[in-house]
């Protein structure tokens, strides 16, 4: 009996020990994922763009469409225009995350929706011509244009552009790897003293490929 009693007690003490060792096992390896996902949340975050308005005070940049059309665009200016029945469009902006952004695409956002909350839908951008890449901490732009009078977005344009009245346009842009994708709504703003200048102003951002901070 005596011995029965020691087999168990030592049988008992090694599965205590094992116990210990696979809860210490866990709690370690739960802290190196904590400690993993610590150190890819940083690396995300030091990839990630966030576009705004550039400040008056930024250098006037030139800009040239494909087809010969160009413009110098000032500091925290907009820029819309109807010439030879095409529409181009323009914004001074600035990045001010720490990653290189990239602009994927842009949209119209109706007037009424200035305040609206509700994040837009990825797949109703437009995809931008050519690459447009925004370095972190530096000014730079975005352009484009609709040259086909049939398309739906140039009659959604032309109204406003001609009477000018506020523009919203949704930019979507993401990191330099191709995720962290955001959306940023940015406001032309007619300048009333002057009949040729808009003023550009970012109103809302949504974040797509992580939950809002909101």
């Amino acid at each position: 009996m005596a011995d029965w009693d020691w087999s168990t007690i030592s049988a008992l003490a090694t599965a205590a020990g094992t116990l210990v060792l696979a809860g210490a096992s866990f709690a370690s390896i739960r802290s190196a994922d904590r400690a993993a996902l610590s150190a890819e949340r940083s690396v995300l975050a030091s990839l990630r763009p966030l576009l705004i308005g550039s400040r008056l005070e930024a250098p006037a940049q030139k800009l040239i469409w494909q087809d010969g059309h160009w413009t110098h665009l000032p500091g925290s200016a907009g820029y819309l225009r109807l010439a030879e029945e095409n529409l181009y469009l323009a914004a001074s902006i600035r990045n001010v995350g720490p990653g290189l952004g990239v602009i994927h695409g842009w949209r119209i956002a109706a007037e009424d929706t200035y305040l609206m909350t509700g994040r837009p839908d990825p797949a109703e951008f437009r995809r931008q011509s050519r690459d447009l890449y925004v370095a972190p901490g530096d000014t730079s732009f975005w352009h484009a244009a609709i040259r086909d009078p049939e398309d739906p977005d140039y009659a959604q344009l032309l109204d406003p552009v001609k009477n000018r009245r506020r523009v919203n346009i949704d930019l979507l842009y993401g990191d330099s790897e191709g995720g962290q994708r955001t959306i940023s709504r940015f406001s032309l703003i007619p300048v009333q003293r002057d009949e040729e200048s808009w003023v550009c102003q970012v109103v809302r951002h949504w974040n797509v490929d992580r939950p809002d901070p909101r």
